[in-house]
């Protein structure tokens, strides 16, 4: 008679160790039995069939697809202090909607200036004051003050969104705060005149930080000089209405004339949104020409 000896009676030893050793390579040999059911094949086939499953499903029911998966208003903004289970998502907007209408056709943006400029830009001397001392720097003595305090001042004598006009009574410095509206009045306007297809022009500043030699300086021929003024703390900056900076390239053909009034009126546009969201203060001043712009 032939004896069949298992594999469990191969590796039973009186000490009991070989035991444990057959244990153990029974578990190795199931846990490579998982790994191969589940392969990189058969991974594969799975995500083909999945992808077909769902374009099957969008071909035959298109209406899923676009209502998506939650169930949402049409409201933007949820209703606090309700229980309501609503989910509330505000509709997709593409970018082109600036520029396109609902055929494909490109908008056209027209210049709509303002209401009134007294009746837009009324912040006074004394607001803007109240702001440029909470949000200035101390009052500055003479140029060689502000080139001790360059921690405090940011200079702003040159950008690619605005230019600043030769300075004879104020300096070129500004608190940071301030320095980025600036930045930011020249983008807008920038970007305004590209959406409405003007050529582009930079606006031009004509004053900005002022030192207490400067006023005296300005008071010796301009009564209207004060030391109360909103430019001593570095938050108070003047873009004139009335002159622009072309930019043009040399290399290429002449560029067609603008006329200041559409300039000033699209820069009137830039200023009143930003005085509106709360970012600055502006007076306009008709004898200086200028707006007077104090940062919030």
């Amino acid at each position: 008679m032939l004896s069949v000896t298992s594999a469990r009676d191969k590796y039973c030893w009186p000490n009991g160790g070989e035991m444990q050793l057959y244990i153990n390579d029974m578990r190795l040999s199931n846990n490579n039995k998982k790994k191969r059911l589940f392969t990189k094949n058969r991974f594969l086939l799975l995500f083909v069939f999945m992808t077909l499953v769902l374009a099957l499903i969008r071909i035959l029911f298109p209406s899923l697809a676009k209502k998506g998966l939650l169930s949402c208003s049409d409201d933007t903004t949820p209703v606090s202090g309700t229980n309501s289970d609503t989910c509330y998502v505000a509709p997709f907007r593409p970018l082109s909607h600036c520029f396109y209408d609902g055929n494909g056709r490109e908008m056209k943006h027209r210049i709509l200036s303002v209401p009134g400029f007294d009746e837009t830009f009324p912040d006074s001397n004394a607001v803007q004051l109240e702001s440029a001392n909470k949000n200035g720097v101390n009052v500055v003595a003479d140029r060689h003050d502000a080139e001790k305090r360059m921690n405090e001042l940011v200079y702003i004598g040159s950008n690619p969104f605005y230019f600043v006009k030769k300075l004879d009574s104020s300096i070129p410095y500004l608190v940071p705060r301030a320095a980025v509206l600036l930045q930011d009045i020249g983008r807008n306007f920038f970007d305004s005149l590209q959406v409405k297809k003007i050529p582009l022009h930079k606006i031009m500043v004509n004053s900005v930080l002022r030192t207490q030699e400067d006023v005296r300086k300005l008071q010796m021929h301009n009564r209207n000089a004060t030391t109360k003024s909103c430019h001593l703390y570095g938050t108070t900056f003047d873009i004139s209405y009335t002159r622009f900076k072309t930019v043009s390239n040399p290399d290429s053909e002449p560029r067609r004339a603008v006329q200041n009034d559409t300039l000033k009126y699209v820069l009137s546009e830039v200023l009143r949104d930003l005085r509106l969201s709360g970012r600055c203060y502006v007076k306009y001043e008709v004898h200086q020409s200028c707006y007077h712009i104090t940062v919030r």
